[in-house]
């Protein structure tokens, strides 16, 4: 099968940085499917892979990456019981194990979803990754509930992003929250209020932006930017006994004695960790991809792909990591193969 991959660590401008490469297609034992993608989007934890996998020696074999994709199930393993071959799936994978950029990829079926069908490939390529952080970090970390939270408030740092497009959709249309997103172009603006938000704010002053629409507190707030960025205005801008949470990770500690005296919670999410550690609750992403495949076609909420290209090749993956290395891409980008 053809993949596209990288040996060395490269910046994205380099001519080696992603190579074209032909490997063997692999065969599903166990719980692991065999699937033939149609389409995958392109994730900020692409590039930072990229970026950091190989900076001092050159892989022996390049290394593939991706962690979004739409496909049909070509064999399954023989322990497989959600599955058969000629259903279309979709799955964001598992960090530890050989991504989406290539034609065929096993995947452990826990971490599968039937890919929704009121939409096309690109438009579900564009859900698994976002979809079950934004899932995750509001319904399993925070553990918020329409029944106790609604009407509550949340601000969402970075609410263009990938999963802060999701996040904002679920925290509006399922938790019946009051949501406040960031950004601060016209047209991440506009793409926060399409997508639900009641108030958009600019992130280059929090307080005093959220003061001039009055909120001086809110219940929850999500941090899909820099955490330690604006780590001083969300320990002022979280209620007492409010929730924080974050996807971002930090090279240096994160002042958690500032919540103390409010009794804030903190929690970080990273969508890999069940796959990672083969928790006992890894089919919870299953059944998670399976709610929001239901919400598409409910049309609840609506896929937040912004741009495709079109063919696997290494250009298109290079553009794409390069957009997302700009720091300016609202929604998803998708490659069609």
């Amino acid at each position: 099968m053809k993949a596209i991959g990288f040996k060395k660590s490269l910046p994205i401008s380099d001519p080696n940085s992603f190579i074209l490469f032909e490997t063997e297609k692999p065969v599903p034992t166990g719980q692991n499917l065999l699937v033939k993608i149609e389409a995958i989007s392109v994730n900020p934890v692409d590039f930072k892979v990229r970026q950091n996998s190989a900076k001092e020696n050159a892989l022996e074999t390049p290394k593939i990456i991706g962690w979004d994709a739409v496909g049909v199930v070509e064999e399954v393993g023989n322990t497989v019981t959600l599955f058969k071959k000629g259903d279309t799936v979709f799955y964001a994978g598992d960090l530890t194990k050989p991504g989406s950029n290539a034609e065929y990829q096993l995947v452990d079926e826990r971490i599968v979803g039937l890919a929704p069908e009121s939409v096309s490939a690109s438009e579900a390529a564009a859900l698994p990754l976002t979809a079950l952080t934004a899932w995750e970090i509001l319904f399993d970390r925070i553990r918020i509930s329409k029944e106790k939270d609604k009407g509550k408030s949340i601000l969402i740092i970075g609410g263009a992003g990938g999963v802060g497009s999701i996040a904002t959709q679920l925290a509006k249309k399922v938790a019946g929250l009051t949501v406040i997103t960031t950004a601060s172009r016209p047209e991440t603006k506009q793409w926060c209020k399409d997508l639900g938000a009641d108030y958009v704010v600019n992130h280059a002053d929090l307080v005093n932006e959220m003061a001039q629409i009055g909120f001086k507190q809110v219940d929850f707030i999500l941090d899909f930017v820099d955490v330690n960025a604006y780590w001083d205005a969300i320990a002022e801008l979280i209620k007492p006994q409010g929730h924080i949470a974050s996807i971002t990770g930090s090279s240096t500690p994160v002042a958690l004695n500032k919540l103390k005296n409010k009794s804030v919670s903190f929690s970080w999410e990273l969508m890999f960790t069940r796959a990672m550690f083969n928790t006992e609750d890894m089919s919870e992403q299953h059944v998670i991809l399976t709610k929001i495949a239901e919400l598409i076609d409910k049309k609840e909420i609506r896929s937040t792909v912004n741009q495709v290209l079109k063919g696997f090749t290494v250009e298109n993956l290079k553009q794409a990591h390069a957009m997302l290395e700009s720091g300016k891409t609202i929604g998803k980008i998708i490659i069609e193969y």
